[in-house]
């Protein structure tokens, strides 16, 4: 479903309902634009809420459910909702992300693994039966002012040295940072906190981002 000679652009939302319609409708048309439903979002708004999202965008759904117990259970609930893509976290036991992983393979949907807080993503894929659709390299909101908690970009040549593995790099809110992103070989650059606090200003914020994907 993701083409790997692409740059995307993954923007999260996670405003009240009516303002992520106004929103995404704000967004330009781009192959190059993954659409989020956030954590904060699907937690209040369920299953329905991504439903919504996908009818307004249309195109490639992501749903950020970070799943971490019964893992198929939570991919047939967002499957039906219209997702194209669910998170795991990398976090949760092996036979939870086996089978996370084998039920988004059985659905046609890409399954992305988030390694948040995971000291060594690579001895987390080591482990697994099959290899997700999707690695992503996450540095935490509440981490973002702390100094000794980087971006962990110096995982990308070491996961793609084993495994031909979509790379998404999360945690990075300003064009500088995709930029660093795509230069150091990322598929995917989730943003979502500039769009949160200027949601008037979406389809600005959308195009500065979205050139960075061209270059």
């Amino acid at each position: 479903m993701l083409n790997p000679r692409q740059k995307y652009l993954q923007i999260a939302f996670n405003r009240d309902i009516e303002e992520v319609k106004t929103m995404i409708s704000a967004l330009p048309v781009s192959e190059n634009i993954l659409v989020e439903a956030g954590t904060p979002f699907i937690k209040k708004y369920g299953a329905g809420g991504i439903s919504k999202i996908k009818d307004w965008w249309g195109g490639y759904v992501v749903a950020d459910l970070k799943t971490m117990d019964r893992g198929s259970d939570e991919v047939e609930m967002a499957a039906q909702a219209g997702a194209s893509a669910i998170t795991c976290l990398g976090l949760a036991p092996v036979p939870t992300i086996d089978g996370f992983i084998k039920e988004c393979s059985a659905r046609g949907l890409d399954s992305m693994l988030d390694m948040m807080n995971v000291q060594f993503p690579f001895e987390i894929l080591q482990q697994l039966k099959k290899m997700p659709a999707a690695v992503v390299l996450h540095r935490g909101v509440d981490e973002a002012d702390d100094r000794n908690r980087a971006i962990p970009y110096y995982d990308i040549n070491r996961i793609r040295a084993t495994y031909p593995l979509f790379i998404s790099i999360a945690g990075g809110e300003t064009t500088r940072e995709v930029m660093r992103a795509f230069f150091n070989d990322a598929n995917i650059a989730v943003v979502w906190r500039s769009f949160y606090d200027n949601p008037s200003q979406t389809r600005e914020l959308a195009e500065e981002f979205l050139a960075e994907t061209e270059k």
